[in-house]
């Protein structure tokens, strides 16, 4: 066996090209293994999000259909000639909730006043109201609150409901996304190395059926996967996040609970005005001026047409449209949550999972009986740890500590932002909307994208990249203290770059 570079050079069965054929088999099988584990993953994140985007949407969908059918019942023509307001709502809505740049707070105030100067001229049909005096006019809709108490809920409904949703959405789609983009492994030369001396140098010395020892498979699987080891704090994190916004999905934050009656809240809100035509008419009178009467036949005839004496019909439970995507709110999240509370501790997880596989089957190996890496033997070594730092005494993969992948450092940044967009949309509060691009940035982990399986990429603001990469920083410091101070430069200089890059496009 002098020809053989990895397995043992005592006597062989292996030539030198069955030794370079096991160690590309090797590779694969690797590869292959964290594939299969991850990718149910990736469609569970990948099945639930498409389930709740379609939900959302159909939950739109079904409000703008409700309203519009029991608006066009109750005030026939006069809702027709003023339904551009209406739609307007729900397109501005959807583009909110799609990733446009809707400032949601200042749409539904809009929405209000709009709406005020609609029906200010319709329970004044005998008066000319230049564009002046509807300004005017607007102006004092939060002092007299012509529709009650509605707009100032509903805007608080509307704003934590759609802020919530919008980022849960978004999260399920950057699990999905980070899954891809860290289970494409190409391991280093030294872990191809030990990958070979752990599946198929055996065969080399004769010994087919023994399989690896449990503990040695075990560090060596820690050492090809040890930057997916340093990706789970944050994922748990980040998981963590995403059940605190579900939960607030399914309490507070309702979606559903906020679209379904949208139609009556906007109704109450009108008869609220009808009810306080006079005086709030008066007070505007008073602040904004006398407007002029319109002749005696236009004002007839504008009596005759546009007269606002309609009131809406109390809402039937029975003309509820069908359930947004044949479910419910509920339904779904508690399904979600499941899912996300089995996906904690995936990575680090990962080594051990793929050494109880059934293709490895070494979890039921007599530990006298197995392979240790040279003999059908006992191993002695202890497992090390989990993450790139705990590495540097792996006796079984030579790991360069100094250099993480940049790939799992993006994904951990990336979830850094996503976890803390989560985190906002908990306590109420509007969130940026991360774009998910569609483009393949050609990059995979380990050495090269050789299996041409990299998945698209999330953008996210420099601003909070540079925020998040000092902590990410900090982090790693504190886990590899062994890091020369040289690597830790290039690490900044690397995020920097990668920071200026989004602020060039």
């Amino acid at each position: 066996g002098d020809h053989l570079k990895v397995c043992s050079q005592g006597y062989t069965c292996c030539s030198q090209e069955m030794e370079e054929k096991y160690s590309q088999q090797s590779k694969h099988d690797f590869r292959n293994a964290v594939v299969e584990l991850s990718n149910h993953l990736q469609t569970t994140f990948s099945s639930r999000y498409k389930k709740f985007d379609e939900f959302f949407k159909e939950l739109l969908e079904n409000a703008e259909k409700s309203l519009n059918d029991m608006f066009v019942r109750t005030y026939g023509r006069l809702y027709m000639q003023n339904s551009e307001l209406f739609k307007d709502l729900f397109v501005e809505l959807k583009r909110y909730y799609v990733g446009g740049n809707v400032n949601l707070e200042e749409m539904l105030n809009d929405f209000w006043a709009r709406l005020l100067e609609r029906m200010f001229r319709l329970v004044n049909p005998q008066y000319h109201f230049t564009d002046e005096y509807l300004e005017c006019v607007s102006k004092y809709t939060e002092q007299l609150k012509p529709f009650g108490d509605v707009p100032r809920k509903l805007k608080l409904q509307v704003t934590r409901a759609f802020v919530a949703a919008r980022t849960f959405a978004q999260g399920l789609a950057v699990a999905r996304d980070v899954v891809s983009k860290v289970s494409a492994v190409n391991p280093t030369p030294q872990g191809t190395r030990a990958l070979l001396k752990m599946m198929y140098c055996p065969h080399c010395r004769g010994l087919l059926s023994v399989k690896p020892c449990y503990n040695y498979c075990f560090n060596v699987m820690r050492g090809c996967l040890a930057n997916q080891g340093d990706l789970d704090a944050e994922w748990n994190i980040f998981m963590d996040s995403m059940l605190l916004v579900a939960e607030r999905l399914e309490g507070p934050f309702n979606i559903e609970a906020v679209m379904d009656p949208i139609d009556v809240k906007i109704s109450d809100a009108i008869m609220n005005m009808q009810e306080n035509s006079m005086q709030v008419s008066q007070k505007v009178f008073q602040g904004c001026g006398q407007p002029k009467t319109l002749a005696q036949g236009r004002a007839a005839r504008s009596l005759s047409d546009g007269g606002f004496n309609s009131r809406f019909k109390l809402y039937n439970p029975e003309e509820q449209p069908t359930t947004a995507a044949g479910t419910s709110l509920d339904r779904l999240v508690t399904d979600v949550k499941e899912k996300l509370k089995q996906s904690k501790k995936f990575w680090s997880s990962l080594p051990g999972n793929i050494c109880n596989d059934e293709k490895m089957s070494v979890g039921t190996v007599n530990e006298n009986e197995c392979w240790n890496g040279s003999a059908k033997s006992r191993y002695d070594f202890a497992v090390t740890g989990n993450g790139l730092a705990s590495q540097v005494n792996n006796p079984e993969v030579e790991v360069d500590i100094t250099k993480p992948d940049m790939v799992i450092r993006r994904q951990i940044m990336a979830l850094r932002v996503m976890t803390n967009k989560l985190k906002n949309a908990y306590s109420g509060n509007d969130v940026d909307f991360i774009d998910i691009s569609e483009e393949s940035s050609g990059e995979e982990s380990g050495s090269g994208c050789e299996l041409q399986q990299c998945s698209p990429e999330f953008e996210f603001n420099a601003t909070e990249v540079t925020g998040s990469s000092n902590k990410s920083n900090k982090n790693v410091n504190t886990s590899a203290a062994t890091r020369s101070s040289l690597s830790q430069a290039a690490l900044l200089l690397s995020i920097l770059f990668l920071a200026m890059q989004r602020q060039w496009r």
